[in-house]
């Protein structure tokens, strides 16, 4: 049904008031509420008549009256188009309030983009031509079998694909059949639990750590048990020792978040001899793990699982773009048939035209090119930052030294509440995460988080860094 169609309240026949005057309100409705803007096109007369099984001639008058009164206004064979210059107001208007949790994740979702945004690759880079020349590809090449429902599981050369760069680029040995595609990673987290957990199972989570696998195994009815963060990532001994029959643990081995340090090579062992003797599982989210300045990549902790008890969780949205709602998974060989159980119940499968264009931005080279070239960006966008915000606010901030990763941790010489000064940081137009939001007790890391992938100079950095300095 039409956008203008579809705003419509029932028509009434029985009612006194004509058809064509119904439809006149209601597409007057729709215009003055702001569902239909300026210049936006409305249906062609004989197109919507036969959608709302009238007469040509009920809709002719409705819209003679709406043009009459300047609501709308024909373009000939271009068709009839809300009239510009309309002062409308905006659909589902709502009244101001305060700036908390909730308008922050409307701020991250659906506002403009701000500086400093989180979990955002540098879009303005991202390689649209190419990508656009695929899509158009893709379309053309579309043939009827591909517009039936999806696979559960992925689409088979995507999976053979992302089989095949793992194999490369992260050292993991996998073949296609393991590799599961997802609509993101909470629907990679909770098709695990769904396979492999029950309510009431233990879970390792890092502390601080990504606040949206803590709240999705409490909601999955899980004990989450919160294990501390050094500068060698998960503290593994103290986890093990408080919570000897965790059935799980959920770490982010490359780049740990939001810390952004590295799980050294003896606690990644201490982790598989965990799993290994307990028969836990170990969910490895490497959501940046290409992202790595002061050397190359690490190994991912898949790469070293010898006996089948590491679920490597990938994203493709911080190396593509967080629009495009695509990642993965991939379950050891004898957990596959399990998995594909699971998909078939839980998973509705993701649009196949998208998966089919990711498959030959990977198969046909770009995705490793765009790799190379983000991984030098960011290495200069995250130096850049440094200095700019460095040469303002020297002395009341430092700057955590990271390995990698797209954000920086800033904090401040003389603490405040994080919190309250990441709404002021919103309210001025500046993103910025709390740090302490991050955290599980009352032993809390402060400071604040700045994405850092979209800012493009030294100069960039250095006005943020002022407006910044006026509200700390």
């Amino acid at each position: 049904m039409t956008k203008a169609a579809n705003s419509f309240s029932p028509l009434d026949p029985s009612s006194t008031e004509p058809i064509y005057r119904q439809i006149y309100w209601r597409f007057r409705g729709a215009i003055t509420e702001g569902v239909l803007a300026p210049g936006e096109r409305i249906p062609a007369a004989r197109a919507l008549a036969k959608e709302l099984g009238l007469a040509r001639g009920t809709i002719d008058n409705a819209y003679s009256l709406l043009t009459a009164e300047g609501y709308i206004q024909s373009r000939g064979q271009a068709g009839s188009v809300v009239a510009e210059g309309l002062q409308v107001r905006p659909a589902n208007s709502q009244t101001e309030r305060p700036l908390g949790a909730t308008a922050k994740v409307s701020i991250r979702h659906k506002a403009p983009l701000l500086p400093f945004q989180m979990a955002l690759p540098a879009l303005d880079a991202f390689p649209r031509k190419i990508w656009a020349q695929i899509g158009a590809r893709c379309v053309r090449s579309t043939q009827v079998a591909d517009m039936a429902n999806p696979s559960a599981f992925g689409l088979e050369s995507l999976r053979t694909a992302i089989a095949g760069y793992l194999q490369v680029a992260r050292g993991i040995a996998c073949q296609p059949a393991q590799v599961f595609v997802t609509s993101g990673y909470r629907n990679t987290l909770a098709l695990i639990s769904q396979a492999l957990l029950q309510p009431g199972d233990g879970v390792l989570v890092e502390n601080p750590g990504y606040p949206p696998t803590r709240q999705m195994l409490e909601h999955l009815q899980m004990r989450v048990a919160a294990v501390a963060v050094d500068q060698d990532g998960m503290q593994v001994a103290q986890g093990v020792k408080r919570t000897p029959n965790a059935r799980a643990a959920v770490v982010t081995p490359a780049h740990q978040s939001p810390l952004c340090v590295s799980l050294s090579l003896p606690r990644r062992l201490d982790l598989l001899e965990w799993a290994a003797a307990q028969q836990a599982w170990i969910i490895e989210d490497d959501y940046d793990g290409e992202y790595r300045y002061v050397s190359r990549p690490l190994p991912a902790l898949k790469s070293l699982d010898r006996d089948g008890r590491v679920l490597y969780a990938g994203t493709f949205s911080k190396v593509l773009f967080p629009g495009i709602r695509l990642a993965y998974l991939v379950v050891p060989p004898e957990q596959v048939e399990r998995f594909e159980d699971i998909s078939q119940t839980f998973l509705g499968g993701c649009p196949e035209l998208t998966q089919a264009i990711v498959s030959t931005f990977v198969t046909e080279g770009h995705f490793a090119r765009h790799i190379q070239r983000m991984r030098k960006l960011y290495g200069e966008r995250r130096e850049a930052t440094v200095r700019g915000l460095t040469a303002v606010l020297g002395e009341h901030i430092s700057i955590d030294a990271q390995p990698g990763g797209m954000h920086l941790i800033v904090r401040l010489t003389q603490p405040q509440p994080d919190r309250a000064l990441v709404e002021r940081l919103l309210h001025a137009g500046i993103y910025a995460e709390a740090l302490s939001e991050c955290c599980i007790g009352p032993e809390a890391h402060t400071g604040l988080m700045l994405g850092f992938a979209n800012i493009d100079s030294q100069a960039s950095a250095e006005q943020l860094g002022r407006r910044i300095l006026a509200l700390i």
